[in-house]
């Protein structure tokens, strides 16, 4: 049987012409995208800060994109019902994910998970990082972050940390604390943070690691006393209240919100997605909005958010492990 000889150049042409076809056909899908209704999957009930977040950048891209966005709520798992249902969905951006910190913290936090966070999502954008506050009882004796240590110090394993849960995030910004201050403070859970500040109020425990956005208000009254933020910054919302890490060096906790797909996604939809949400974070109005709700925009290329998250990952992991913490 004869063989047809096919001139070396020739060949060549014809090799490039093939293996340009799949990038060609994906920025002509790039450019028609969306075509139809995108979906949000947040792992957090309608209402909390994660789905108010998300549904105002869903707004503006709907806008701005010509089709629908929508939140899909997928409460429960810490968030690991929604994130799966991203791992598995079809990699071709119309299923994303609004992930947080919980993400990163559920990495170690859950013995066994049915996808790796890291491997399996593809970061696009951040799009907001917020404080949270470490606060006390006015009775209680420390009104600085100096005072409190000295005071923990004095009087090892006395003082009642409350958190929402092993493993909830005023938890680990509290063993965060613990570790960097070298004060053995104990731990009580409860089922819910609102139920803490209750109880912290009314002087059953201490203190507590709270999203800003929800003890301001107690702040402002004199129902709670605010020592420091968590984050590396002050923060607006409370500008003469320090932060941490100006007696922690390093000390830094934040709530951060964003966007990734599965595994996968064209490169091309990643950075168109990319580029629209910055141009969102970047619009003044929408900056004020997020403000109002205690939060600052954050915009990052999609490599650097991807680093972001492991960062958050890596070093959630050493917290979860040293605290031992277990999902109830």
């Amino acid at each position: 049987m004869m063989k047809a000889k096919v001139p070396r150049r020739k060949f060549l042409y014809l090799a490039m012409g093939a293996a340009t076809l799949p990038a060609i056909s994906r920025i002509a899908w790039s450019q028609t995208y969306p075509s139809r209704p995108v979906r949000i999957i947040v792992g957090f009930a309608a209402g909390g800060a994660p789905d108010t977040i998300g549904r105002l950048m869903a707004q503006w891209l709907s806008e701005r994109l010509g089709q629908q966005l929508v939140m899909d709520n997928r409460p429960g798992a810490g968030s690991n019902i929604a994130t799966e249902a991203v791992v598995r969905a079809p990699a071709d951006g119309y299923t994303l994910l609004l992930a947080t910190v919980s993400n990163a913290i559920n990495a170690t936090l859950y013995d066994k998970l049915n996808f790796n966070f890291i491997r399996d999502i593809a970061p696009v954008a951040s799009l907001i990082r917020g404080p949270g506050v470490m606060v006390v009882n006015p009775s209680f004796p420390a009104k600085t972050i100096p005072e409190f240590i000295a005071y923990a110090k004095a009087n090892p394993g006395k003082i009642n940390m409350a958190s929402a849960g092993p493993g909830s995030t005023p938890h680990l910004y509290g063993e965060l604390f613990k570790m960097m201050a070298g004060v053995d403070l104990l731990h009580v859970p409860y089922r819910s943070q609102p139920q803490v500040l209750t109880d912290l109020i009314g002087g059953q425990v201490q203190v507590t690691f709270d999203p800003i956005v929800n003890s301001i208000e107690h702040i402002r009254a004199g129902r709670l006393r605010a020592l420091a933020v968590t984050t590396a910054n002050r923060s607006q919302l409370l500008p003469d209240i320090p932060a941490i890490g100006e007696f922690l060096p390093g000390y830094d906790a934040s709530a951060w919100h964003g966007i990734c797909a599965p595994r996968n996604t064209p490169t091309e939809l990643v950075e168109l997605l990319n580029r629209q949400i910055n141009i969102g974070l970047a619009d003044s109005k929408m900056k004020t909005r997020i403000a109002d709700l205690g939060y600052q925009a954050y915009a990052t290329s999609s490599a650097e958010f991807a680093k972001f998250i492991d960062e958050e990952t890596e070093k959630w992991a050493k917290i979860v492990k040293l605290s031992g913490a277990k999902p109830e």
